[in-house]
């Protein structure tokens, strides 16, 4: 069956539900006890859990968290701000099948060396080769500075590119915001496997032939 084009969820987060108010309580008193581990859902009940579609930005508080779980979630896109998630060694978003993506900015991760993410629902994945999302699109998760430099966007809008990359265990499909075509030409190297450059994805885009 040939694939449609498809789209980057655009759905905003309540934030006047239940599970926003207990998600930031327990962010806050992760941030505050210092823990080493962060698993939130199993501490919400399942209708709170369930409400979460992206993640507060103030996970950029969790600065002692080394393994950040997040299975089962409804999330459909993560916040820059994992990034400055300096002690992250483990991340697993497992069976967080709305995820498809992820922001370039968790390449400032530098201590991450282990994942666990259901790579068939990624786009580009090489099971299946989900197609990539047209360039550019609106979308509630453009960061504040560039993916790559991070700096200042200026009065233009930033540039959103894909790239794949090895990040911890995962091949992940990453969205860029950069500042110029300086920065997305400075990106990494694409492993092998996979498209081998920055691009702009649809339907047009060739990817290497599923495993």
């Amino acid at each position: 069956m040939p694939w449609t084009e498809l789209q980057i969820h655009t759905e905003k987060q309540d934030i006047e539900c239940a599970g926003w108010q207990r998600l930031n309580e327990l962010i806050d008193q992760a941030a505050g006890d210092g823990r080493a581990e962060f698993s939130p859902g199993p501490e919400m009940s399942p209708s709170e859990w369930a409400q979460i579609t992206e993640l507060p930005k103030t996970i950029s508080k969790l600065k002692r968290v080394k393994h950040f779980i997040l299975n089962g979630s409804s999330l459909v896109r993560i916040p820059p701000e994992i990034g400055e998630m300096a002690a992250l060694e483990q991340f697993t978003p497992y069976t967080s099948y709305r995820l498809h993506w992820f922001p370039y900015e968790i390449t400032r991760c530098t201590k991450l060396k282990h994942s666990t993410v259901s790579t068939r629902a990624l786009y580009g994945n090489y099971k299946y080769r989900a197609p990539f999302p047209t360039l550019p699109q609106d979308h509630p998760g453009v960061p504040d500075r560039c993916s790559v430099c991070e700096g200042s966007f200026g009065a233009a809008p930033p540039l959103q590119y894909w790239v794949s990359l090895r990040v911890a265990t995962d091949v992940l499909p990453l969205l860029v915001h950069a500042c110029s075509e300086k920065c997305i030409s400075n990106l990494p190297q694409t492993p092998e496997n996979y498209v081998r450059f920055p691009h702009q994805g649809g339907l047009g885009l060739e990817q290497p032939k599923s495993e």
